[in-house]
């Protein structure tokens, strides 16, 4: 089968299209004839090397994080998918692989797709409603009736987490600039700030919860709008102590992330707040409660028009890098 891959980690994007042994499902797995897969930031972050402190690859690698497709066979102890289903996910951080025709995915990583959606638009879901789930109630731990601050939240990550957290009971309120009002209000959002024209740090106080789409250096002003006890969450700033305590590193990557993390931790534990970072997992469980709320919402996240196979993903990852996107990119098979 044709597979993307890379040989090392490098600055500079080099891809290479292979033909590799086609893979068989294990016991637990799925096997699933890829039809669209998306090309995300964290494509980039992982072929130049950012996140091997988070998880290293051998190599070679085959790229891609989140697709959908057709089940093309299930392994001896998968009871809960047939050859034939639709299916979409955001794949196993270990086992990555999304950029080829086919991969093999463990079962409780995969879900159903939404009914109706096509390949391309559900391949687009995943990756950013599962980091909008699990920030929200596992992260944030964001109860019914509380605030939520998305600065920058305009974007794909916005139009998937403002119906999300409506759907979990939340008051949001979103920055962004002024071509993505109507959207960003349609989608349920309660308040729109542009950040042309307002401040939001001048605007707002006492938020209970701040999803940072920014980045570190938008870190004061967001913890400044924080009620005490309110709690901080980025995909974005850098991970810290709580977050290598989660996931079980060894001692070694503990030190480092509450090394890197500390100047954040202070800044939060003076203010009487705190701070998370958020690395997504795939979890199939909870896709299929994303799915529920994105057939009930009739949330479509935007898919940019851009018709990118295996054979141009190079050019999809430049597209990406660029950042002059009409959507979630694709790569169509």
């Amino acid at each position: 089968m044709k597979a993307v891959q890379i040989d090392r980690y490098a600055k500079e994007t080099r891809t290479r299209l292979r033909d590799i042994p086609k893979p068989e499902a294990g016991p637990t797995e799925v096997l699933v004839k890829v039809k669209a897969a998306a090309v995300n930031p964290l494509e980039l972050l992982i072929l130049t090397g950012s996140v091997r402190l988070i998880q290293d690859y051998p190599m070679p690698l085959t790229l891609g994080n989140e697709c959908s497709g057709v089940v093309e066979a299930v392994g001896a102890q998968v009871t809960d998918f047939r050859v034939g289903d639709r299916v979409y996910c955001r794949l196993p951080l270990a086992g990555i692989g999304a950029f080829a025709e086919y991969v093999a995915v463990d079962h409780t990583a995969l879900s159903p797709m939404p009914a109706g959606y096509d390949f391309a638009t559900a391949a687009a879901i995943p990756l950013t409603g599962l980091t909008a789930w699990q920030g929200i109630t596992e992260e944030l731990e964001a109860r019914p009736g509380q605030t939520l601050l998305i600065p920058g939240g305009s974007g794909s990550f916005g139009q998937m987490a403002v119906p999300l957290a409506k759907a979990l009971g939340l008051r949001v309120i979103v920055t962004g600039n002024d071509r993505a009002r109507e959207a960003i209000l349609a989608a349920g959002a309660d308040e729109y700030l542009d950040y042309r024209k307002e401040n939001y740090w001048e605007i707002l106080s006492g938020v209970d919860c701040v999803i940072d789409t920014l980045g570190a250096g938008e870190f004061a002003r967001e913890l400044s709008v924080l009620k005490p006890g309110g709690r901080l969450l980025s995909p974005r700033t850098g991970p810290n102590k709580a977050f290598a305590v989660r996931n079980r590193f060894g001692f070694a990557k503990r030190a480092l992330f509450t090394a890197a993390g500390a100047r954040y931790d202070r800044a939060a534990r003076k203010q009487g707040k705190s701070y998370r970072f958020i690395f997504v997992r795939a979890d199939g469980a909870q896709l299929r409660q994303v799915t529920r709320i994105v057939e009930q919402q009739h949330i479509v996240p935007p898919v940019d028009p851009h018709p990118f196979t295996l054979e141009t993903a190079g050019e999809a990852l430049a597209l990406v890098q660029n950042g002059h996107t009409a959507g979630k990119v694709m790569l169509r098979l």
